[in-house]
């Protein structure tokens, strides 16, 4: 079913909506969330909380791209389980993806200041666009995603060191375009 005809099922406060949703997307936000739960059972209790998120949220909202807008809330609604199950230590690979990027931006829970924010995440933006496309896509895997190196050295056929050694850059890259951007000092 084509995406605009699953947002109009949400609109229509159809019960089919979700059913939809779970036959084109369903396994697709079940990746995202068990890269980042490492854990089945927790991933398909967040799948649940994705449509019903999604349900709660379409409308008012009408998504212009469905799989991104679910991607995000999949996403979220991950990490948020994730931080709850942190206490229990089920998981560590989160706090590593989070240490190599601890260099070019600091983790603060305490963003006082909105714009500054704002600018960052443009700026993050800004240096994606300018990264060629097979950077780009690492990078993602990586970060967005969460993918083990394993599964990225796997799914772009190259290998962990090699996977490892490009990451390492992209992350120096970023760091120094963070700096020049005046996001970050040395």
């Amino acid at each position: 079913m084509e995406d605009y005809k699953i947002i109009e099922l949400y609109w229509n406060r159809s019960e089919n909506a979700i059913s939809e949703t779970d036959k084109k997307y369903g396994s697709y936000c079940g990746y995202i969330a068990n890269n980042i739960l490492q854990n089945r059972e927790d991933s398909l209790e967040c799948l649940n909380d994705v449509y019903l998120n999604t349900w709660n949220t379409i409308p008012p909202k009408r998504p212009n791209v469905l799989k991104l807008f679910l991607a995000k809330i999949t996403r979220n609604i991950a990490i948020n389980r994730y931080k709850r199950l942190k206490a229990k230590k089920r998981n560590n690979n989160m706090e590593l993806v989070l240490e190599e990027l601890e260099d070019c931006i600091s983790d603060n829970e305490y963003v006082e200041d909105v714009i500054e924010y704002k600018e960052l995440v443009n700026s993050l933006n800004e240096f994606l666009k300018r990264l060629p496309v097979k950077k780009r896509k690492l990078f993602l895997d990586r970060y967005w995603y969460l993918n083990s190196i394993k599964d990225i050295s796997l799914n772009n056929r190259i290998s962990e060191s090699n996977v490892k050694v490009m990451l390492h850059r992209i992350r120096n890259e970023l760091k120094e375009f963070l700096i020049e951007k005046g996001a970050m000092y040395e």
